[in-house]
This record gives C-alpha cells, sequence and structure tokens, in this order.
C-alpha cells in the first residue's frame, strides 16, 4: 500500500528526517493513511516553497532561529540548516554547559562560518543556537559569582542583542555558556582541530580564547574578549564564597529578578538570568541615583535607544537595591571615570527619590548642578554622600527623640510621650521665671 505514496513531496519535504520518512511507509497501510500522508506532505510542501536550484522540485528549507522572537533578523537568518550542517566543523567540544538561550549541556561545534550548539548524538545545530562569526558584535569572559569554585561564563552577543524593545528586553538572545577552572576532559575535543586545540588546552578558558579568536580574526571580525578588571573596578562588598577575592561585579535587581552588574570598559552588563542586557558606553545617555537609604540605592541608567528611527529617543534602565558600600567605587571609578552625566538632581527624578522629603537645608542653587554631577561641594562631599548623611543624622534625631519621650512610670501608656513634653514644659517655665527674677535683683542693685 505504501507504493501509492507520493515519495517525491515526501523526499523534499522530510529530506533531513528519515526516520519520519521510515514510519510514514510503516503506517501507510491502508489508502485512507496514503491519502492522508500526501495531504500532509503537499501542505508542507506549499507552505515552504522554495525553488531548489536546477530541479523543479522544492526542497525543505528551515531558517535559523536568531533569537527568541526574530523581530530583527541579521544574516544569519539567511542560513539554513542544511547550510550549517554542510559546513565543515574544524573544532568541536563536548559537555559544555549553556545557559543562554537553552540551559542544557550541548556539543559546541565551529566552522568556519559558525558557532553552534548541537545535542549529543544528532549531527544538526540546535534551533535558535546558531551564530555567525560575522554578526557576533561583542564578547565577554566573566566570573560566575557567588560560586565556591572557580568558574566563568562566555557571553557573545550577535549585533542588536543588546538593543533595548519598548517592553525594556533585548531583541535577540546571546549565547551563554559556563566553564570551570580546569582542564577539558580528555575524548571532550574532536575534529581537524583538535590536535592544535591540545596545546592550549591546559584549561577551558586558553582553549576557547584560542578558538573564539581564531575563528573570529578568520571571518574579518576583529571583536575582543573582555573580561572583568579589578584593578579599574570592584565591589567594596566581601564575597562569602571566596573572602579573599575581590569581587567584579554588584548584586541587584532589575525588576523582581535579582542578578549582577557588572561595570565593565565597553559598557555594563546585566546577568546573567533572562534577559540578559548589555549596555555599551555610547548608548548611555546619563547615570543618576534614586530612591536613596542608609544601606541601599538604585541606579538608573539613560538609554539612547533610535527607536523610529530617532537618535534621541531614549529608554530608562533601573536597577535596584545595590549596596550603599558600592556607590563610591560605582560613581568615582566609573561614572566619572568615563564621563558619564549624573543627572540624579533632574526634575523627572526628584520625585522618585525617597531621600529628597527628609533632606533638611537649602542647597545654593549654582553648586546644586555640580553636585548633582558627582563633584565635590565645599565640604568635600558629593550631593548624594550629603543626602546621606542627613538622612542618618534625621533617623538619629527620631531615635533620640523616641528615648527622650520615653516614660519609665507610665507602664507602657501611649500618654506617657505627652506627661514628659508636659513636664519639659513646665521646666522650661520654671527657668524663664529665675532668669526673670534674676534680672529685677540685677536691676535693683543698679
Amino acid at each position: 500500500m505504501a507504493s501509492g505514496l507520493d515519495t517525491q513531496t515526501l523526499d523534499s519535504v522530510f529530506k533531513s528526517r528519515p526516520d519520519i520518512l521510515q514510519d510514514i511507509h510503516k503506517a501507510a497501510d491502508s489508502p485512507s493513511r496514503v491519502q492522508l500522508f500526501n495531504k500532509i506532505a503537499g501542505f508542507i510542501y506549499e507552505q515552504i516553497g522554495d525553488q531548489q536550484s536546477g530541479s523543479s522540485l522544492k526542497r525543505r528549507r528551515v531558517d535559523i532561529e536568531p533569537s527568541q522572537n526574530g523581530n530583527t533578523p541579521n544574516a544569519t537568518a539567511t542560513a539554513t540548516i542544511e547550510d550549517v550542517t554542510s559546513e565543515n566543523i574544524l573544532l568541536e567540544i563536548k559537555d559544555i554547559s549553556v545557559s543562554i538561550p537553552q540551559r542544557k549541556k550541548f556539543e559546541l561545534c565551529f566552522t568556519p562560518k559558525h558557532l553552534y550548539a548541537r545535542v549529543p548524538g544528532t549531527t544538526t545545530p540546535a534551533p535558535g543556537i546558531v551564530y555567525a562569526w560575522k554578526d557576533v558584535e561583542y564578547a565577554f569572559y566573566l566570573p560566575v559569582p557567588e560560586k565556591s569554585q572557580v568558574q566563568h561564563n562566555y557571553v557573545l552577543f550577535p549585533r542588536n542583542s543588546f538593543a533595548l524593545s519598548k517592553s525594556g528586553a533585548p531583541i535577540e538572545e546571546p549565547l551563554v555558556f559556563t566553564v570551570s577552572a580546569g582542564a577539558p576532559k580528555p575524548g571532550s575535543i574532536g575534529g581537524p582541530n583538535a590536535g592544535a586545540a591540545s596545546a592550549v588546552s591546559d584549561s577551558y578558558s586558553t582553549l576557547f580564547h584560542w578558538a573564539l579568536n581564531k575563528c573570529l580574526q578568520a571571518a574579518g571580525n576583529n571583536v575582543q574578549i573582555v573580561s572583568a578588571d579589578p584593578s579599574k573596578f570592584h565591589s567594596k562588598v566581601r564575597q562569602p564564597h571566596r573572602p579573599k577575592e575581590p569581587a567584579v561585579h554588584v548584586k541587584g535587581f532589575r525588576g523582581s529578578k535579582d542578578g549582577y552588574l557588572f561595570f565593565l570598559e565597553n559598557g555594563i552588563l546585566w546577568g546573567f538570568k533572562k534577559p540578559l542586557l548589555f549596555i555599551p558606553l555610547d548608548k548611555i545617555a546619563a547615570i543618576s541615583y534614586t530612591n536613596v537609604l542608609q544601606r541601599t540605592f538604585n541606579m538608573v541608567v539613560e538609554v539612547f535607544t533610535g527607536e523610529n528611527g530617532d537618535d534621541e529617543a531614549t529608554d530608562e534602565v533601573e536597577f535596584a537595591m545595590l549596596d550603599q558600600e558600592d556607590y563610591g567605587g560605582i560613581n568615582q571609578d566609573y561614572v566619572m571615570r568615563h564621563r558619564l552625566q549624573d543627572r540624579s538632581m533632574a526634575d523627572q527624578r526628584k520625585a522618585k527619590r525617597e531621600l529628597a522629603e527628609n533632606a533638611k537645608g537649602k542647597k545654593d542653587a549654582d553648586g546644586e548642578g555640580d553636585e548633582a554631577n558627582g563633584h565635590a561641594g565645599e565640604d568635600g562631599m558629593t550631593e548624594l554622600e550629603r543626602a546621606q548623611m542627613e538622612a542618618e543624622q534625621q533617623l538619629q534625631d527620631d531615635e533620640d527623640e523616641d528615648e527622650e519621650d520615653y516614660d519609665p512610670g507610665s507602664e507602657g501608656e501611649s500618654e506617657g510621650s505627652g506627661t514628659s513634653s508636659e513636664e519639659d514644659d513646665d521646666d522650661d517655665d520654671a527657668a524663664e521665671d529665675d532668669e526673670m527674677d534674676e534680672d529685677d535683683e540685677l536691676g535693683e542693685g543698679d
């Protein structure tokens, strides 16, 4: 009965899935099933509609998924699974933990034009995890925070993956995979370049740095792998897992999700949960601070989005609950060093700052702008530092007042504070009477 199948259409549609073809032939044991399979194949054939050069048949064409939503396809989207699979694999590295776009262990395959992930035991790229070398715009090598064992994440951002949409999420997803500080396991490296790779396989980092740089350069891409430099920026907060090692990240929140900020030489990276975000320095319009409290503060990054072709269009990204100990490093070592504007006293920020309601005194209008930009005032303190000190002083004053109002004899009654206040008033009146009597005596003496 299987002889009634439209084998030409079925073969063209399911060319890359011989297992499905085999199952169809086994299941086509009645005229109704043969007709059903032929209809399915014909429908898919019409939907795909790719004309194969030199043939009247159409072949299956599956565009590589460049991102989670594919709103802005790049050059990678013009390739097909067949195209990428047909490329010679120069190097393959097994048992690599990928966290973005998918959390799973994959084999990473290096070809002349692409880097892609492959499920162990298969021969085709995993959908959505294919990156053209020429499209990689940023590459990073960063420590994984809060791990007792040293681990690092490699992060590759294709073009437009750092841009912001209206939802605040990157338009495309980067590639993030994790490596340990040790050397690759025996037998985990394959491909024609495995011999050359063995010479640089003392650790995963030396292996991947070598492989990534070689492939990027061969594709004419001069992107460099950027690492965090603790001599330029590091957190003042002690790491509980590795206390002797300075942390190069700052813990915080973006919305309800916790994560880590990395202040790098070419921008600010937020990781390592979806959506990952990288903001290049040249995309930052301003950095300001809000919700400045005794122990934490928020940082707002105003980003040029270029939305609708408007180069001045901006959007704001807020990172919350940053430790107050890291303010000096962020403001002095990063914001001021890179000459980023700090608009913490701008009108649009004032309503968001809880501290403004408790701050005392009036500030000089001329000095206010300089202090808001991170410059020290006459007392050598920035506006944020002075505001913090005033807030702490206000808290201390409130505590002192509470202690003064407390009456041990009131047995916890709420009227106790009123009794204390009345006694203070009586004492003040008595003191004034004594002073008046003394003045009268002096007058009589004259």
